[in-house]
């Protein structure tokens, strides 16, 4: 047993033993937190450790949830060490020895993490070569993470022929020493998978010397009495589907672990028809890539389970807070909205209890609530990009407008949702696939026309269906009600001189409109916007019921109610021209003097903010870099805050997060040429040098010809230079941008904290590397 200290940190207790290492729980008192600390024999060869800490120092690099992260590798005195992150749970050995062979589909739903994990190492040129029931944690979250790439190796390496991987699951060729590739761990996820379906392993012989010699030569057979939990059989497909994972020949096989993965979620959700089209394709592709990441699956869990208790007799009140409250993002999200202006109404005093908003609303209101604050976090998460942010504020507003428009009473329920579903097919291909929507922008831009009229057009000669076919697919694949459905079809062709009589047919209509009017406020000037809207009011008019004024009056209200839903959802809007049009809010006046004292509050609690998502056991490198960047805008009054990263392939810094106005602008021109041979420009000169520079007199006519291009088109009032260095390199600079009447100055004390936030950045970079 070593001392109860290895360098920092301080050993709680083992948590298992190896034949080259042992694993114990260790306390960081550093970021004060408890990890796994994996500390090698002290007999190994100098080599052998050696080559541990550089495939740790490898795996490092690979950020996943699904994989179990490596913080930190280093010595104290003579004992090497590797710093893992801790999960808490057990391997899927013990859950195994404890519960028999899984039912199939638990046993399929646990290894497709674990294949995505396995996906992601192969993305990155990395193959495991080591994948059994041991080296899979299952968390207390119930989420299996995949650990141990200790022996991993580079696809691209030269192999020096050694056999490597434990002899139960080792595949055909690494068995014969041959250099790593992602087929044999989809050999070895097959090996695990049979064994969770089996309870018993694929291969049984005992002796690791014949075990290698049968995986080189036996073709695996399945256990002829093998049956999984309470019984159950494994079918044919599923069968199959391991067979040829462990298939001896490697062409045989999957090609990777992806295509493992989509074919266990095609057993899992079998197409009710054959793919036989462009339209099918497209869309089960889709709803296949939505399942993989993980959200698609635990969304439509929510939805089915309060769908089941509104549309159930029995169903109650307490019953439905019941299966919100389960989940706490959830609950706090039905809150937040049920007392906003759009859900309170009429009701003065504010809704505390999950409850009592069901009580107040009905369940009808209170399950289209729940459906879309589940699409909203749904998207929110998706919403760190400014492209998704802007999608998600239109299709707010056109959610509100539909709301505005449709009279109090038992039409009003869905009006919401309908208008924020009618946007659905834009926000799904945008976030998972961006490739294809920049493809159906350009071809929306080159048609002149506006952006509902060639949207799906454009979308079918791209994906090969339109949006409203994407989306709608989708929609019955999440079960949504049938007049959801219905009202997502936005009618086509002019609009009826007669009054609507039914309440669909008044439904999509509204929601017709409402997408022309967001369409009009987006693309038009506000004189421009303010004629059009009204011409449209006068035409809807009579179809709806309503008058002209009405309809332009719903328009106002639905703008502010706009900011109102996006503060709520922790979306506020921002200064931007397309912020502005969507809410018509007036044009921001020249910020006030620079408070030196408010200034240092505010960069001290940015400060504090940072060290806790520092502390805290993961987080997201892009969220800790926009709360700096935020930081900094805040303090500084500024008026815009970039990012700008290395790009491996030309060396350059290019614009990659912004916070502020005209942030699309800014974050594609802003660029800093690095490459020798180049005349260095001010940016360029000083992040070679390394040096935090403030330009208080950006405007001076001496320092325009040393500007960079696009920066000289946006040259602020003063600006901030802060580059991040590695190893005396820079890989990133701040670009702060201030506008303020008189030249932006800062004392030492505000610059000391500047930097402080700025190095804070840097260590996020150290600790998610």
């Amino acid at each position: 047993m070593p001392t109860q200290q290895v360098g920092r940190f301080r050993l709680l207790e083992p948590l298992g033993q190896g034949a080259q290492a042992v694993v114990w729980c260790a306390f960081d008192p550093n970021l004060q937190r408890e990890v796994a600390l994996k500390l090698f024999r002290s007999d190994l060869p100098a080599s052998e450790v050696d080559a541990w800490l550089r495939e740790a120092r490898l795996m490092a690099r690979l950020n996943h949830p699904g994989i179990v992260a490596v913080h930190d590798v280093g010595r104290d005195g003579a004992q090497p060490f590797v710093v893992l992150e801790r999960v808490k749970g057990r391997s899927l050995t013990e859950h195994l020895r404890d519960h028999g062979a899984l039912a199939p589909r638990e046993a399929v739903a646990l290894m497709l993490p674990v294949l995505e994990a396995l996906a992601f190492a192969h993305r990155h040129g990395i193959v495991h070569r080591d994948l059994k029931l041991s080296n899979v944690l299952l968390g207390e979250d119930g989420r299996p993470r995949v650990m141990d790439f200790g022996i991993a190796g580079r696809m691209a390496q030269d192999h020096d022929g050694s056999i490597v991987g434990t002899p139960s699951t080792i595949s055909p060729e690494a068995a014969q020493g041959l250099a790593p590739t992602p087929a044999m761990d989809v050999y070895s996820a097959g090996m695990v998978l049979g064994h969770l379906l089996c309870g018993q392993p694929l291969r049984q012989e005992r002796d690791p010397w014949r075990a290698i010699q049968s995986a080189i030569h036996d073709d695996i057979q399945w256990p002829s009495a093998a049956h999984s939990a309470a019984g159950q059989a494994v079918d044919d497909g599923l069968r199959s589907l391991v067979l040829r994972a462990v298939a001896r020949d490697p062409s045989v096989r999957f090609a990777d672990a992806a295509a493992l993965a989509s074919a266990l979620t095609r057993w899992m959700e079998p197409d009710p028809a054959p793919v036989q089209d462009a339209q099918h394709s497209t869309l089960h592709f889709l709803l296949r890539r939505m399942r993989l990441h993980g959200d698609f699956p635990a969304l439509s869990d929510s939805v089915m389970r309060i769908q089941r208790i509104v549309g159930s007799d029995a169903g109650s009140l307490g019953a439905l807070s019941d299966e919100i409250m389960k989940d706490v993002a959830l609950t706090h999200k039905l809150l937040r909205l049920v007392n906003t202006v759009q859900f309170r109404r009429s009701n003065a005093a504010e809704v505390t209890s999950v409850a009592r908003a069901a009580a107040l609303v009905g369940f009808a209101a209170i399950r289209n609530m729940a459906l879309s604050v589940m699409l909203l976090e749904h998207m929110q998460d998706k919403a760190q990009a400014e492209r998704m942010r802007s999608l998600f504020l239109r299709a707010l507003l056109t959610a509100a407008l539909c709301d505005e428009l449709t009279p109090i009473g038992p039409e009003r329920e869905e009006s919401f949702l309908a208008g924020l579903l009618s946007h659905l097919g834009r926000l799904l291909v945008q976030y998972y696939l961006p490739e294809e929507a920049r493809q159906i922008d350009a071809r929306v831009q080159a048609s002149g026309q506006p952006a509902s009229a060639a949207s799906d057009h454009a979308a079918r000669s791209v994906l090969g269906l339109s949006l409203h076919e994407l989306a709608h697919g989708v929609a019955e694949a999440w079960q949504l009600p049938p007049s959801l459905l219905e009202a997502m079809s936005l009618p086509q062709g002019d609009v009826p001189k007669r009054a609507l009589q039914t309440t669909p047919e008044r439904l999509r209509w509204r929601t017709r409109l409402a997408h022309d009017m967001v369409d009009t406020l987006l693309s038009q000037e506000p004189e421009a916007a303010a004629s059009e809207i009204a011409r449209l009011a006068h035409t809807y008019a009579r179809a709806l019921g309503l008058s002209a004024d009405q309809i332009q009056a719903a328009v106002q209200v639905a703008r502010a109610q706009l900011v109102s839903l996006a503060a709520s959802l922790h979306l506020p809007l921002g200064q931007g021209p397309l912020d502005r049009r969507l809410s018509g809010l007036a044009s921001p006046k020249r910020p006030a003097p620079h408070d030196p004292e408010l200034a240092q509050q505010q960069l001290e609690h940015s400060i504090e903010q940072v060290t806790d998502a520092l502390a805290a056991d993961s987080f997201r490198l892009n969220d800790v870099l926009l709360m700096v960047l935020q930081g900094l805008q805040q303090a500084l009054d500024a008026r815009t805050v970039v990012l700008a990263l290395r790009d491996p392939a030309t060396g350059s810094l290019l614009g990659r997060l912004a916070v502020g106005e005209d942030v699309d602008t800014l974050r594609a021109q802003c660029r800093v040429e690095l490459r020798s041979g180049l005349a260095a420009d001010l940016l360029a000169a000083v992040c070679i040098k390394g040096k935090d520079t403030l330009i208080s007199d950006a405007q001076a006519s001496t320092l325009a010809p040393r500007l960079p291009a696009w920066l000289r088109e946006h040259t602020p009032r003063s600006f901030l230079l802060l580059p991040l260095m590695r190893q005396g390199v820079p890989f990133a600079l701040i670009y702060v941008a201030y506008d303020g009447e008189e030249a932006l100055t800062l004392s030492d004390r505000e610059l000391g904290l500047v930097r402080t936030l700025r190095n804070q950045a840097l260590m996020a970079f150290k600790t998610a590397a």
